[in-house]
């Protein structure tokens, strides 16, 4: 029986150590993995600048998006109202080639009317003339 007493205590205290050592946890670290760790946490610190890097260049992007955006919501509204004043110059033109038009249509007839024979009389002295001035001068 004191065998049996000895072995129960013998275990006892190894449970013992074994639940104090697993509750006071292991502070050994192997060297490869403090390392590997140590890899991680740089590699973890170039990734957070390079984000900040990323998200500093994505907000100035984003700034001059919007700039351009607005210049070419002004340069839009300039060509609509440009491509209005074209299309209203170009309807004044009209109707002032028009009223020109129906003015020469209406003039003519009237100047044909009343100078025929005064015209055909000047005419013709001026070609006589002409000739014979003409060959003086030669």
């Amino acid at each position: 029986m004191t065998r049996t007493v000895m072995v129960r205590n013998l275990l006892a205290v190894a449970a013992l150590t074994l639940v104090s050592v697993g509750l006071s946890g292991c502070d050994y670290w192997p060297p490869a993995l403090q390392t590997q760790i140590e890899q991680l946490r740089s590699e973890l610190q170039s990734a957070t600048m390079e984000k900040a890097q990323l998200q500093n260049q994505l907000a100035s992007i984003a700034k001059v998006k919007d700039d351009l955006q607005a210049q070419v919501n002004d340069l839009s509204r300039a060509n609509q109202d440009k491509s209005t004043m074209i299309a209203s110059l170009q309807n004044g033109l009209a109707a002032a080639q028009g009223r020109l038009a129906k003015t020469a249509k209406v003039a003519t007839p009237k100047a044909s009317t009343v100078k025929p024979s005064t015209k055909v009389a000047q005419k013709v002295p001026a070609k006589k003339k002409a000739p014979a001035k003409a060959a003086s001068k030669r």
